[in-house]
């Protein structure tokens, strides 16, 4: 009889793993961040398309932009059996409202958002693969103070959760290095007209222009910029490196101006990003950003983990806490609260492409 249990386990073990994982993909692919969701999308399927015959199948859900959009969607996925880790939606709104959910389903969320409230709550479910706000804005201040020697912020942000995760970690750090903000104001991502803004911010004494902004009202405040002949340098968040927010710009409307970033694929670098780059091209007939890739780096060492035979939701979660993975854009490895990128770099435009240069690294940046 025992023999016989210990055979009918290891027939149900062996099927279990002979099965194809399910990874729900759950984006937003509509709405005001359907630029960003859909490059999330894209790298999640090109991993997967990567992936060894039968290990996993991907399902994408939209999320479009309201928390419950997120929710209803998860508990769809979970209507039709457990898994063990999801592709989670990159915004901070919606990551909050499936948080709970994680806790009680045992169920990791691979994430790309910048809003740092996700890893500083005590979930250990968690793991973000793009650098929290606090990394990254510690980037977007450095390089404003020590490259360009301004001292004088002038701060524009977007008024959703990103947005003043953002706004906070760019205050506390334009503090920490010896800047001044002299104005920060919010916007809507409905906002058409930056002009009274743009005007207020100019004349407040900055001597530069952050952003930190959704796809949209960066274009809209950079083209803004020029047609309004600001001359402050300018660096803008993550967003604008993006090829499809460059594609809403002409050359010269970006010429000089900045943006901080994870990574920049397009702008190459080494073999493997050259490859990522055509390879992205080749399944979807676009140039991809570093949302992509980072999503693309996340699935991959997911779907690594899988291969060596995790099922459940503890496994992952475990494997992903204690490993390491050496992705396209940059060496991933949990800080412990389910942070795993560590790096960001910053980017300028010169006016005569849409293609960015690399003009600073940080490398293993600790904020603080």
């Amino acid at each position: 009889m025992r023999l016989f249990a210990v055979l009918l386990l290891t027939l149900v073990a062996t099927k279990a793993l002979a099965e194809p994982v399910r990874l729900p993909i759950l984006v937003p692919v509509t709405g005001f961040l359907s630029l960003e969701g859909t490059s999330q999308r894209n790298g999640a399927l090109l991993a997967l398309k990567q992936a060894p015959p039968g290990l996993a199948t991907g399902e994408v859900s939209d999320t479009a932009t309201a928390p419950e959009n997120a929710v209803n969607a998860l508990l769809r996925v979970l209507d039709q059996g457990p898994v063990p880790a999801i592709v989670a939606p990159m915004l901070g709104t919606q990551m909050l409202a499936l948080m709970p959910t994680a806790v009680e389903e045992k169920l990791a969320l691979l994430t790309v958002s910048g809003t740092a409230s996700l890893t500083e709550r005590g979930n250990p479910w968690v793991f973000r693969f793009f650098p929290s706000d606090r990394l990254a804005k510690e980037a977007h201040v450095r390089y404003a103070v020590e490259q360009l020697g301004k001292r004088k912020l002038a701060l524009i942000y977007q008024t959703t959760a990103y947005g003043q995760s953002g706004a906070s970690y760019i205050a506390a750090s334009a503090k920490r290095h010896g800047a001044e903000l002299l104005f920060s104001e919010g916007i809507d991502t409905d906002v058409k007209d930056l002009a009274p803004i743009l005007g207020r911010a100019a004349a407040s004494g900055a001597d530069v222009l952050l952003f930190h902004l959704h796809a949209g009202s960066t274009a809209l405040a950079v083209r803004q910029v020029a047609a309004l002949g600001i001359t402050l340098p300018v660096i803008a968040g993550s967003a604008l490196h993006q090829p499809a927010t460059a594609a809403l710009l002409e050359p010269m409307e970006l010429k000089g101006v900045c943006a901080e970033s994870g990574s920049s694929p397009v702008s190459g670098g080494s073999p493997r990003l050259d490859r990522f780059l055509a390879e992205y091209r080749q399944a979807f007939g676009a140039d991809p950003d570093a949302y992509a890739l980072a999503q693309y780096d996340a699935t991959q060492m997911l779907l690594d983990i899988l291969a060596r035979g995790a099922r459940t939701g503890e496994q992952v979660r475990a494997a992903l806490a204690q490993g390491q993975w050496d992705g396209v854009a940059m060496h991933y490895a949990s800080d412990g609260r389910g942070d795993m990128a560590h790096s960001a770099l910053i980017l300028c435009y010169d006016g005569l492409t849409r293609v960015p240069r690399i003009v600073q690294r940080y490398d293993g940046l600790d904020a603080g």
